[in-house]
């Protein structure tokens, strides 16, 4: 996407859709990238007011691209993290403008759906880029914890990228990572390199688990994402085992994590971990509902927890990413959420370009 499209896409969409705290087209228009640079001009939104100065943001800039605002996050006072206040109100999704965009990367996700950002960065300590995601209908990745610098003393946040696609975000991990964003991927025998990119070895071996073993998922978000499921595997992309990956509920465990106090969230943690161990032994890629529920409206999400398919891999430090996979009977997207070992990112990116290009790109 151009800059100048971005920019122009802002001005006519953002006071409706309020995705952004802030805009800077001035300083925008007067960035001159040096064109050899690999992101050279690419329209690059930033988390929360802060966001200009986080790891991420840096090493993409450094590559050439052009941050044009800092995006909508909760506001002050919010008894829950999955919308955004933005300058025009609360950021609403692109697709059902009485529903949140989730969050906490709120205004992230609804500017990459909308043509505002060709990439947004964002931080995930329980889902926050999975979960605006597969709400807005766009792709995004959490990366494997510590695997980049954040600011989060209990190790839970890690850096995540938001694109349009998951072919999209092939350029920005690449300078993210310093690597080649088709990376190799483990063999079928260990976590070692292998020569040839998932798209080239499939079927991938495949876990389906709808619940985790705990979780209460929507109907129409189960039905949603066990069609897609159903589709990668009619396609040859996947090769589902008929197991289940049944875990123990995280959420205490992450609340006492989150609190300073990891001894008391240490027994689950720590099955959870010898579970997931061994599952990857077996299986390349664990597949999920992104989140259990649809996006709910602007008074908040009732006692669901949409966190609750994704803080697992908070806890456990995989890198997960979540793709479209349709839409619910009311509108809403729904997104895949697929997870890989530690450390192989650049693999679960590909792994998830080859599910996105069997199923569809959602545009609003």
């Amino acid at each position: 996407m151009e800059l100048a499209e971005a920019l122009e896409n802002i001005e006519r969409l953002d006071p409706e859709v309020s995705a952004f705290t802030e805009v800077w087209a001035e300083e925008a228009r007067a960035a001159r990238p040096a064109g050899a640079l690999p992101l050279a001009g690419a329209a690059l939104a930033v988390k929360g007011p802060a966001g200009i100065r986080a790891h991420a943001a840096r090493r993409l800039i450094a590559a050439g691209a052009v941050a044009v605002g800092a995006t909508s996050v909760p506001g002050p006072g919010s008894e829950w993290m999955t919308w955004g206040l933005g300058a025009h109100g609360p950021t609403r999704n692109p697709w059902r403008a009485d529903r949140t965009p989730g969050g906490s990367s709120a205004g992230a996700a609804a500017a990459v759906a909308t043509g505002m950002a060709r990439v947004a960065t964002g931080g995930d300590g329980a889902g926050s880029v999975r979960i605006p995601a597969a709400w807005c209908g766009v792709f995004g990745l959490k990366t494997t914890n510590g695997l980049l610098p954040s600011p989060d003393r209990t190790g839970l946040a890690s850096a995540g990228l938001l694109t349009r696609t998951a072919e999209d975000a092939r350029p920005f991990l690449h300078c993210l990572l310093d690597t080649n964003a088709q990376a190799d991927a483990p063999t079928h025998a260990d976590t070692g390199a292998h020569t040839d990119p998932p798209a080239r070895r499939l079927p991938l071996r495949a876990v389906w688990s709808p619940a985790l073993g705990f979780a209460e998922v929507d109907r129409e978000v189960l039905d949603v994402t066990g069609a897609a499921v159903a589709r990668l595997e009619s396609a040859g992309v996947v090769r589902l085992s008929g197991r289940d990956a049944v875990l123990l509920d995280p959420g205490d465990a992450w609340t006492a994590v989150r609190a300073g106090r990891p001894a008391d969230g240490a027994a689950v943690r720590a099955e959870n971990d010898r579970t997931l161990d061994a599952l990857f032994a077996e299986a390349d890629v664990l597949l999920t509902p992104a989140t259990p529920n649809r996006p709910h409206g602007h008074d908040g999400p009732g006692a669901v927890y949409s966190t609750s398919l994704a803080w697992a891999f908070n806890l456990s430090g995989h890198p997960a990413a979540s793709v479209p996979a349709g839409f619910t009977s009311d509108g809403c997207p729904v997104g895949l959420q697929l997870v890989a070992r530690r450390g192989a990112d650049a693999w679960l990116l590909e792994a998830a370009v080859a599910a996105q290009r069997r199923l569809f790109t959602m545009r609003p």
